[in-house]
């Protein structure tokens, strides 16, 4: 099992994978003050394996708090994620009304979706794993 984290510097993204194409376990948002207590919340809760942290912005922090739980991580690139993720975003959540009339690259996401960019850096994760 492993956790994705997409750091950033006022929250993280977090997302819990079983295995590639499987749905997500968990997805969730984690306001960094407090990104400590929802990793060992989710530790305790899932067996994660292995944790796959972006290797962008704020990932020294964010490797230092997964450090101290002794969890095996690796720096996986990040690159691209943000904009995959709406994509994805709005693959789950198709826009209804008079908002599935606009393209697609024109629509904003209504909650923030680090989740999503956390998801798919776990997916890269396992699809690069030996």
């Amino acid at each position: 099992m492993v956790l994705g984290i997409d750091p950033g510097t006022r929250k993280c993204g977090l997302a819990v994978v079983e295995r590639l194409g499987a749905a997500p376990l968990h997805l969730g948002i984690a306001p960094l003050p407090a990104f400590a207590e929802h990793l060992a919340t989710l530790t305790r809760t899932y067996p994660i394996d292995r944790v796959a942290i972006g290797c962008g912005t704020n990932a020294a922090v964010i490797v230092d708090a997964v450090r101290a739980t002794g969890l095996p991580y690796d720096l996986v690139d990040e690159r691209e994620t943000t904009l995959l993720a709406r994509t994805r975003f709005f693959d789950d959540h198709p826009p209804r009304g008079w908002r599935r009339w606009i393209p697609r690259g024109m629509l904003l996401p209504d909650r923030p979706i680090d989740d999503y960019a956390a998801l798919l850096i776990a997916e890269r994760y396992l699809r690069l794993a030996p």
